[in-house]
């Protein structure tokens, strides 16, 4: 990450995450996401990802490298028990068809220049246990030779242009662990005896890892990560906010309610005047939350503030939650929460150009964040 990241090897990275993922042989991989400020476009895809295989006379070591990693198979007629055959076909699309130049899919990833031998294409032979077989470009797995010669390992890099292979992405970094179900039953059971089903007890869900996976686990080095981090900030009316309470507390939290994001918002704007000029979404930039106070504090770490001593910023994502529109008032407050700086309480939202409004909706509407049938006659 450190590659990619620090160093910048694509460009300034906005965001990623990632997730390790281990093999039922016990190896494992990652899965990477990784948002760039300045997008790649369609003409800059073959200086960072190909799909072909590289010419030896060129570049010797590269070419050893994905003749080694990144060749799929080869499956097919050429391999009938390949692992990944299916019903007699590629679950993998291999081989894949020969392209002179690289496509914008539309199913969200690219079709990538794999030129063939006649086109200027390369070919190859590789060792299998059966023989030598020779592959040209349709059974190249897409990467990136700097990746791949940097780290001469198996590194499939995919450009994602579209919310359909994002999302893809997405479900796959946060799928979590391999589950199964198993039955218990005593090896001396009389099966004969009355048989009491009790299906809880019977048969349990959980996850299996492996001895390395157990090992990573265990030494707590990081399964997942991601940059930067999503503070979710609540949305209610005013002693609206979700109360939880006992039988020998009920009496208390009815009368002091616990605070939320939301009400520790109000009341850092009525002491802080730096909080007086941020959205309720850019608080998390500049203040860590405290859950078991429920209170925002400075931050004490990272980029320094221009023109403001002691305030210092991270990337931090402030999220306010979604609210359906049939919310009415609620919807109207989130509404205001997102376009206006600083208020200090529920009422001085309301308040617009010194006019105490009625309603949320009413000071969206004086503040033109809504569009109105009325009509004036001039």
């Amino acid at each position: 990450m450190d590659f990619i990241v620090k160093y910048e090897v694509f460009g300034s990275v906005r965001c990623w995450m990632y997730s390790v993922e281990w093999q039922k042989r016990g190896l494992p991989h990652a899965h990477i996401l990784i948002w760039l400020y300045n997008k790649i476009t369609s003409d800059e895809i073959d200086d960072v990802i190909s799909a072909e295989i590289p010419r030896a006379d060129v570049d010797k070591d590269l070419h050893a490298v994905i003749i080694k990693n990144m060749i799929h198979g080869p499956c097919g007629t050429l391999n009938p028990n390949s692992p990944c055959m299916v019903d007699g076909k590629c679950s993998k699309k291999y081989p894949r068809a020969f392209t002179a130049n690289t496509i914008t899919g539309d199913d969200g990833y690219p079709r990538y220049r794999r030129r063939s031998t006649e086109d200027g294409g390369n070919s190859a032979a590789v060792h299998m246990q059966n023989g030598v077989i020779e592959v040209d470009n349709r059974w190249v797995v897409p990467y990136s030779p700097l990746l791949s010669k940097t780290y001469r390992a198996h590194i499939n890099v995919e450009y994602c242009n579209s919310v359909k292979s994002i999302k893809y992405i997405c479900k796959y970094v946060n799928k979590g662990s391999d589950m199964a179900v198993f039955g218990v039953q005593p090896e001396n059971s009389d099966s004969n005896a009355l048989q009491v089903i009790d299906e809880i007890a019977q048969y349990q869900a959980g996850r299996y890892i492996s001895s390395n996976e157990a090992a990573w686990r265990i030494f707590s080095f990081p399964m997942h990560e991601r940059n930067p981090a999503v503070i979710h900030l609540s949305i209610h009316l005013e002693n609206g906010q979700r109360v939880y309470f006992t039988d020998e507390n009920v009496l208390q939290r009815a009368l002091n309610p616990p605070g939320t994001t939301l009400t520790a918002f109000f009341t850092l704007c009525q002491e802080d005047a730096f909080a007086r000029t941020l959205l309720y979404s850019e608080v998390p930039s500049y203040y860590t939350w405290n859950e078991t106070k429920k209170v925002f504090k400075r931050r004490r770490r990272g980029k320094p503030v221009d023109g403001q001593p002691g305030i210092f910023r991270e990337n931090t994502i402030g999220r306010l939650y979604t609210v359906h529109p049939n919310q009415n008032e609620c919807f109207y407050l989130r509404m205001l929460l997102v376009n206006v700086p600083g208020p200090r309480s529920f009422h001085e939202l309301k308040v617009v150009n010194g006019v105490t409004h009625a309603t949320f909706r009413s000071a969206c509407q004086a503040l033109n964040l809504l569009e109105s049938d009325q009509q004036w006659d001039i």
